[in-house]
């Protein structure tokens, strides 16, 4: 007890001065390959940048809107206007699956379970829209009810579905623009779960490769919906608008859309393997001519996509980028990384003259929670050009240590 008091008082008065003394411990390293990148991340060296490099150009694109996105990295490639509130048409069910996805997770619906057809969803042929062509004597099942949305684009199977989570279409509409503000869409306002024209109906190619990529993140097995070829209902088989899926074995989904107001749009999921891991690209188009431009100008943008750039993964998320003192916790040392792992997209063949520039707090002091941030890890080409920045975390957590612990490491930085 004697001693207590006395170790209490000094570690009040020595942790400020440790804190105050925090600053930022840059460590820059050159990044022959992936595997080099995780052994030497930690070295400090220096990087000496040239000019920066021109990076590559995407092709003409004959859309009024477009996005190319690599999901691997989560980088933009190339984008026109891309958040610019335009109609969105059919691509608007791609909200409206993720939210059915979400009960079905959820348990709020089952993929065996029958709903009723109301005549709301029945007044959907007046429309003039797409159509799974149920009816009101019919009790098609979720999982049919699904295929029926994403497959054959049915504007009545997306009534029948937003009914049986949502009670009614209005309380659905409620909740997609929920998810859209909390995901901060704010180019985005949802009026109906089909995509009809409808005033203040809108989203941007951003938004809706952000939803189009929460899908395929968040439901990978019902993703697989997005690759059928076509589907059959009542004796009536429709195919899958999107042409690319008989084109282009890498493509996997996504969605078509149309409208007068919107033209023909396309979100488009394409999947390959690659030395270092799964690379996905997914690009949208919107404001284009027809149904085979839609299709082709895809094509061209994704192809480009994978031709002019290349995605390295630098380390995965159980690898450290550093291990480093820590000061006044029950470990003498912690693990820091990014959360997730971290891939970055570059113009091809930068991969191997990468750089990365750590700046963390320093010094660290316990306790450290598991996932807390404490820097950044910033990843340049060689031309200059920062490709990723990207929060450095914790990866386990290091407690408080005891008391004696604590006094002993305050002494030591307050003689440092």
């Amino acid at each position: 007890m004697n001693l207590a008091a006395p170790l209490l008082r000094l570690l009040s008065r020595t942790r400020s001065r440790a804190l105050s003394r925090t600053r930022s411990r840059a460590l820059s390293v050159a990044l022959c390959s992936p595997a080099a990148a995780l052994s030497l991340l930690a070295v400090l060296a220096l990087s000496t940048a040239p000019a920066r490099a021109q990076l590559p150009q995407p092709p003409e694109i004959a859309a009024r809107q477009y996005i190319l996105m690599d999901l691997s990295s989560g980088q933009v490639l190339a984008e026109r206007d891309a958040d610019a509130p335009v109609d969105p048409a059919s691509l608007t069910k791609l909200m409206t699956a993720y939210l059915v996805f979400n009960a079905l997770r959820e348990r709020r619906l089952d993929l065996e379970q029958t709903l009723p057809v109301s005549e709301r969803a029945w007044a959907e042929r007046k429309g003039g829209g797409s159509l799974m062509f149920i009816a009101p004597n019919m009790t098609p099942k979720v999982s049919e009810l699904l295929r029926g949305m994403i497959v054959q684009s049915g504007n009545d199977a997306s009534v029948a579905l937003a009914e049986g989570v949502g009670g009614t279409v209005e309380t659905f509409v409620a909740a997609m623009n929920r998810q859209a503000q909390a995901w901060g869409l704010k180019n985005t306002q949802f009026r109906n779960v089909t995509g009809l024209t409808e005033a203040g109906h809108h989203a941007s190619a951003r938004d809706v490769a952000l939803i189009a990529s929460r899908v395929i993140a968040e439901h990978p097995d019902l993703y697989k919906l997005y690759a059928l070829r076509e589907y059959t209902y009542n004796n009536i088989r429709q195919d899958n608008r999107n042409l690319l899926l008989a084109r282009d074995p890498s493509v996997d989904g996504m969605k078509t859309g149309y409208t007068e107001a919107a033209g023909y749009c396309l979100v488009v999921s394409s999947v390959r393997a690659m030395p270092n891991g799964t690379r996905r690209l997914l690009s949208v188009v919107m404001g284009t001519a027809s149904r085979e431009a839609r299709a082709g100008e895809s094509q061209k943008l994704l192809n480009w996509g994978w031709q002019a750039w290349d995605s390295v993964r630098l380390f995965d998320g159980s690898q450290p980028v550093a291990t480093v003192p820590v000061w006044k916790g029950t470990a003498a040392q912690a693990k820091l990384g990014a959360a997730g792992g971290l891939w970055v997209t570059v113009p091809r063949g930068e991969g191997s003259k990468l750089s990365s520039r750590i700046q963390r707090t320093d010094p660290l002091v316990a306790p450290l929670t598991a996932g807390q941030r404490v820097g950044t890890i910033e990843v340049t080409t060689a031309g200059g050009s920062t490709v990723a920045s990207v929060p450095l975390v914790v990866m386990d957590a290091v407690p408080l240590a005891g008391i004696l612990g604590r006094a002993w490491d305050a002494i030591r930085l307050w003689i440092q």
